[in-house]
């Protein structure tokens, strides 16, 4: 429920409650804070969706430039969502434990740690078409994902400021937010992007370029209106986010990196996955480049509800834990994880039923249609897998559990997942199937691993014994 939340009006959970009646209490307080996630969610990924569509239009291969471009975005997105996570299960535990005074100079701090990343990760985009060439990508796309990325890497910054804010409305439980100034970027970026990659209003058309440079003013404009926002409105201004100017200072900055650093070690090994698929599908020809990014990025639309409800896991068990609450950590990870099965089942269905008039929204190229419908397949097949390992892992985050996620992130990916792929296209010689099977292989032994953590810290209660300060 989106209102100022101080420590007594925290949800009740009563360890009284019948069983079902608990049950029914922690889901329905789940679907109430993971619904706005979960359109802001929709919206931030519509982001992706309008670019792709855009770039569709303007040709083949436009397409496969901006879908490869927006696959190495990809990188600063996941950087920026990894380190962002350290902030909703930090405020999360600090309104749990009744001390909203911590709240605000530990954001002051996350601000500092998201410009100077930010920054990195712009110096870093530079270094794409070093990138590209070794990785012996398709030449005749190489320019245009160039000039596609060439503006972009100016609005990793903003790609932060906007995450870490986010990442503090939701650790209050104030969801809608997230949901408003994510739909913001989808209403500015349609117009924008179609004005200047195509030309209007006595404009030159700047094709890829423009589609760039259309996305560093849209995220400008959202972290902009977002930290407003937070420094205007009545349900922030008993914290005093921005009552007085804090310089850097290291022990809380390092205390964010010691909680954010293995989150985003495990996002980056997952999101790394998606990127590096990206970048060996574009060995396979410009039809299964262009192919890929229909695919993942109808698969990206579905992850986002399962993505939605596992912030709102993270927020819910991190309160419980901040209550030191050990049967309501157990229902709100379990729960969450359970209502996350359920919209996963039914996505898998749609993918499965609706590939082929789902993928003829991107392309009419025959040729490309019929590969992204085979790959759509595949997208349902890893639907429940996905799920269970993005809701387990959120149910870890909330209780700061993340080095050994991390590892096991890493050795599903990269060790079971990206090994599986690079086999199956290169020497079983599957082509673009090979490496999506992949991904299916990397997402399932995911979900084994991390779920089984969470089950084992939460029936034990040996959670107990991990670092839950947020130092300030």
């Amino acid at each position: 429920m989106d209102a100022r939340i101080t420590a007594p009006d925290l949800p009740a959970t009563p360890c009284s409650m019948p069983r079902r009646q608990r049950i029914r209490h922690e889901l329905r307080d789940t679907v109430i804070l993971a619904l706005p996630l979960i359109i802001g969610q929709l919206c931030a990924i519509g982001l992706n969706v309008v670019e792709i569509l855009l770039a569709g239009a303007n040709g083949g291969q436009t397409l496969a430039a901006v879908g490869l471009g927006a696959a190495i975005w990809s990188v600063v997105i996941l950087g920026a969502l990894g380190l962002m996570l350290a902030v909703p299960p930090s405020v999360a535990q600090l309104v749990g434990a009744g001390r909203q005074h911590e709240i605000a100079p530990l954001f002051r701090q996350a601000l500092w740690l998201a410009l100077a990343a930010g920054v990195l990760m712009a110096l870093l985009v530079q270094a794409t078409p070093w990138l590209l060439m070794r990785a012996g990508s398709d030449p005749a796309i190489i320019p245009e994902t160039v000039s596609f990325l060439a503006p972009l890497a100016f609005g990793a910054p903003a790609q932060f400021l906007f995450f870490f804010a986010r990442g503090l409305s939701d650790g209050l439980g104030l969801t809608r937010p997230t949901m408003w100034f994510s739909a913001l970027g989808v209403v500015v970026l349609a117009p924008l992007g179609h004005v200047l990659m195509t030309g209007a209003f006595g404009l030159p058309a700047m094709g890829a370029f423009g589609l760039g440079l259309a996305y560093v003013i849209t995220l400008w404009l959202q972290a902009g209106a977002l930290l407003l926002y937070l420094a205007r409105h009545r349900n922030y201004r008993h914290l005093g986010l921005f009552e007085r100017f804090d310089p850097p200072r290291w022990r809380p900055i390092a205390g964010l990196l010691a909680i954010a650093l293995p989150m985003g070690f495990a996002i980056w090994m997952e999101g790394g996955l998606f990127v590096a698929t990206a970048i060996l599908m574009s060995q396979l020809g410009p039809v299964a480049m262009a192919a890929h990014p229909i695919a993942l990025n109808v698969a990206s639309v579905a992850f986002m509800v399962p993505m939605g409800i596992a912030l709102a896991i993270t927020v819910r068990v991190g309160h419980a834990v901040g209550r030191d609450d050990v049967s309501g950590v157990r229902h709100a990870g379990f729960v969450g994880i359970g209502l996350v099965l359920v919209t996963q089942c039914i996505s898998a269905t749609v993918l499965a039923l609706a590939s082929n008039p789902l993928a003829s929204i991107y392309t009419d190229n025959a040729l490309v249609l019929a590969t992204a419908v085979q790959l759509l397949v595949f997208a349902a097949i890893f639907q429940l897998s996905d799920g269970i390992q993005v809701a387990s892992n959120a149910a870890l985050r909330g209780l700061k559990d993340t080095r050994i996620p991390a590892l096991m992130a890493a050795f599903s990916y990269w060790g079971v997942g990206m090994t599986t792929g690079w086999w199956l296209t290169f020497r079983a010689g599957m082509g673009p199937a090979g490496l999506w099977l992949g991904l299916i292989a990397g997402l399932s032994v995911a979900s084994l691993l991390l779920f089984g953590r969470f089950a084992v810290l939460a029936r034990n209660a040996s959670w107990k014994r991990l670092d839950h300060r947020a130092s300030v």
